[in-house]
């Protein structure tokens, strides 16, 4: 039997590597354990012995194997199945594994166990109620929840659920009400003081938290935006300066090196693409600084769904003083709506930007390039063709 359960021990170890999802952070391989030691502990002092407490070991690891797949509900029947399965294999009489199977499924909550087997591995199951360490592993337990998306509340909440589970949860076996029990109590008491601390600190320091936190945001918002009008009239000015700069030379290439064309025809070339180069620059250029104004009108309805953006014009400018100002009246009294509506009125300033410097790109880019090969093109057709050829 021996052999067979370290050949068992290692497979399960070999599975909890393999097929525990990382999300279950509390029912893992360190809490099986933990449950493997103290129900042999707890049994121990029951006076369990021979096949049973082979039994008991083979339970202990497979009780909440159900949660390999980062499944709560359910995960006693799971791990029921699995302990058919693979005990079937391992040559398990069915009579032992149908008491392994049975005690898997008395561990679930409200634990029910009828004999004495099953009120072992029932206390060591909620062994962790009763150690030093009971706040930590319920946190733990907190995060695996939410993980899992079976759970989300605050710290508080979790806490009151945690003393109410504590306050009717009962140990099964002489040893958990003689030992457990009073341990158990004592992180009642524990938590019933951090409980009273949460809550004390939920009103007044949070309101100096909250009005720091309201000074920390309208900055915030007052930064970003300012950022981004600061980026955007550096946009317009690089467009202005491409725009002037482009209009210039084609001025002047019109003006002066078109009516010398007659006499130099070998500048036609180079002259062709210095106005393309300076055409293509100015078409990006404008289009970075051309305006869009939107349908310019946002319903009461909108107001009410707390859509639309009523801080920038293009949204509001078809709309009436009454409807407007009511709008504004909504915003002004709703701290959630005003911030939503400031948190969109950046993200699409964002996205104007990101349009403008796109385009601006494209126009510097082909003023770059198109201006050196301008220039080459001026060289080669100076130095290698003669006008008087042609």
């Amino acid at each position: 039997m021996e052999n067979l359960r370290e050949k068992f021990e290692s497979w399960i170890r070999e599975m909890f590597h393999q097929r525990l999802k990382e999300e279950v952070c509390y029912h893992n391989l360190d809490h099986t354990l933990l449950i493997v030691e103290k129900s042999r502990e707890i049994a121990g002092y029951e006076g369990l012995e021979g096949e049973e407490l082979d039994d008991l070991f083979f339970a202990a690891w497979l009780h909440d194997t159900g949660y390999w797949e980062g499944k709560a509900e359910g995960h006693e029947q799971r791990g029921a199945e699995l302990a058919q399965s693979c005990l079937s294999e391992l040559g398990i009489a069915q009579q032992r594994i149908d008491r392994i199977k049975s005690a898997i499924l008395a561990t679930k909550v409200p634990q029910n166990p009828q004999n004495l087997f099953e009120k072992i591995l029932c206390d060591a199951d909620m062994y962790h109620l009763s150690t030093p360490e009971f706040l930590t592993y319920t946190m733990c337990l907190r995060q695996e929840m939410e993980n899992l998306h079976t759970e989300n509340c605050t710290k508080l909440e979790w806490l009151k659920k945690s003393r109410e589970f504590t306050l009717s949860h009962r140990y099964h076996t002489e040893y958990g009400k003689k030992h457990l029990e009073p341990l158990k109590l004592k992180n009642l008491t524990i938590l019933e003081k951090e409980i009273e601390e949460l809550e004390n600190q939920k009103f007044k320091p949070e309101k100096k938290k909250n009005k720091k936190s309201d000074r920390g945001i309208e900055t915030m918002f007052r930064v970003t935006s300012t950022n981004h009008l600061e980026l955007s009239a550096l946009a317009d000015n690089k467009a202005n300066i491409m725009i002037s700069v482009n209009s210039i030379i084609i001025s002047i290439v019109v003006t002066v090196l078109i009516r010398k064309l007659e006499e130099f025809p070998n500048y036609t070339i180079p002259a062709i693409l210095l106005i393309s180069t300076c055409l293509g620059a100015m078409i990006f250029a404008i289009l970075a600084t051309r305006p869009k104004v939107t349908k310019g009108l946002i319903t009461k309805e909108n107001i009410e769904k707390k859509q639309g953006n009523l801080l920038y014009f293009g949204n509001f400018h078809q709309m009436s003083i009454e409807d407007y100002s009511a709008g504004i009246r909504e915003l002004m009294e709703d701290s959630d709506y005003l911030y939503g509506t400031m948190t969109r009125d950046i993200y699409f300033l964002g996205k104007v930007l990101a349009k403008k410097y796109k385009l601006l790109r494209k126009s510097y880019t082909v003023f770059m390039f198109g201006f050196v090969v301008s220039v080459l093109s001026f060289l080669i057709a100076t130095l290698f063709f003669d006008p008087f050829t042609y």
